[in-house]
């Protein structure tokens, strides 16, 4: 069979590939500790629950404009106006089935074929598919462990040039765990501002982070908010994967165009989840901060069970719920160490390349999961590694 050169680079993701194998595992009876699938642990939100429930049962199962119900996108736009301390209207909001739609669609609106798109490395592997799709040329830009897994800005400043066309951006990030600092989204929009380019930037774990303040944000940056699409949903703040309730921010006109891809892709969002995203932003906040300490716990837990094993070093992730430990020191390729974790510990986690090839040398764990499972999990890990020898380089 013959198919369009658009979709012949692209791949399954990689959390859902191990996900798969560990079920088949466990379907032949063993125990798996889960790893792998970057989503919360717990149920949606009561309140969240209640409110989808009384939409269905109030007949809310209909068609809405392409862009959302206009409360909800009235409530993204205040909700954002108060985090970020910045001005967004309703008109600027674009609500879709999940976060993913906003990172594809303006990517199809802004790159033409043969632009060149910046994108971290290690990276969300969406990045290079949604670039690749869109004609353009992905070019990914190296991300320094050293530095908090932060850009390399002599890197970047060296990819960046007439071509470019977007440059994406992730805080706090996935697979890392990483925050972008301040002084680095300031040369970064230093480097931009002038061009043609756009910023695109993935917030959706901006609310999960262990610092005193939020993180910062390219839209801190002057001129920026002309050039800025802004990508978040609720899945990872509410706990509310399967809804599948995302939106993106971004300036009037480049929405108007990205609503008629709406309009012809997915139509709309499902009614009733967006009342549930209604209730989401009005209802009590206690939940999601209980959970964020939560995990708090877990990722001092993780990163001190980790770092406890001769020849791994971990970074203490800013944000989000991921480890990204360095195991380089037994010099095995890690897609065959992850495999060999999950057969012989019985432990699911992803290896680094599944994030790009500047991975390598690296495994995510997802400490969304309950402590008594991260605390089995670091044992079957303290064990497994023990047993395998550490490089002589």
């Amino acid at each position: 069979m013959h198919f369009a050169e658009r979709v012949s680079e692209l791949r399954a993701e990689g959390a859902y590939h191990m996900l798969a194998r560990a079920q088949a595992l466990e379907a032949q009876g063993r125990e798996i500790i889960h790893f792998e699938i970057g989503q919360p642990d717990i149920d949606t939100y009561e309140h969240i629950r209640a409110a989808g429930i009384e939409a269905i049962e109030a007949g809310h199962t209909r068609y809405t404009p392409p862009a959302g119900m206009l409360a909800l996108r009235q409530a993204i736009a205040q909700d954002a106006s108060q985090r970020l301390g910045m001005n967004f209207s309703a008109d600027q909001v674009l609500v879709t089935p999940g976060a993913k739609p906003n990172l594809f669609f303006p990517t199809l609106t802004v790159v033409e074929p043969g632009d060149e798109v910046l994108f971290p490395d290690p990276g969300f592997p969406s990045y290079r598919a949604m670039i690749h799709v869109a004609g353009g040329i992905p070019v990914s830009y190296p991300l320094v462990e050293e530095d908090d897994f932060n850009p390399d800005l002599d890197s970047l400043q060296s990819l960046f040039h007439d071509r470019t066309r977007l440059i994406i951006i992730n805080s706090p990030g996935n697979p890392t765990g990483g925050v972008l600092g301040q002084e680095v989204l300031k040369a970064m929009a230093e480097m931009i501002r002038d061009s043609g380019c756009w910023v695109m930037t993935d917030d959706i774990y901006s609310r999960l982070y262990y610092g005193q303040s939020r993180p910062a944000s390219i839209l801190d940056q002057a001129g920026m908010h002309e050039r800025t699409i802004l990508v978040d949903g609720f899945s990872k703040t509410f706990a509310m994967t399967g809804w599948r309730l995302g939106y993106g921010i971004m300036p009037v006109e480049l929405a108007h165009r990205v609503e008629l891809l709406i309009t012809h892709a997915t139509g709309s969002t499902a009614q009733f989840t967006q009342y549930a995203g209604l209730a989401a932003l009005a209802g009590p906040q206690d939940p999601m901060a209980k959970m964020l300490e939560r995990y708090r716990r877990r990722r001092d837990v993780v990163v001190q069970g980790l770092n406890a094993i001769p020849g791994i070093n971990c970074q203490v992730p800013g944000g989000a719920f991921y480890a990204f430990p360095n195991v380089s020191a037994y010099g095995m390729p890690v897609s065959e160490l992850a495999d060999r974790i999950l057969e012989q510990a019985g432990v699911a986690l992803l290896p680094g390349t599944a994030f790009g090839h500047r991975g390598e040398g690296h495994l995510r764990l997802s400490y969304a999961s309950s402590l008594e499972r991260i605390g089995r999990g670091l044992e079957r890990l303290e064990k497994f590694f023990r047993t395998l020898p550490m490089s002589e380089d």
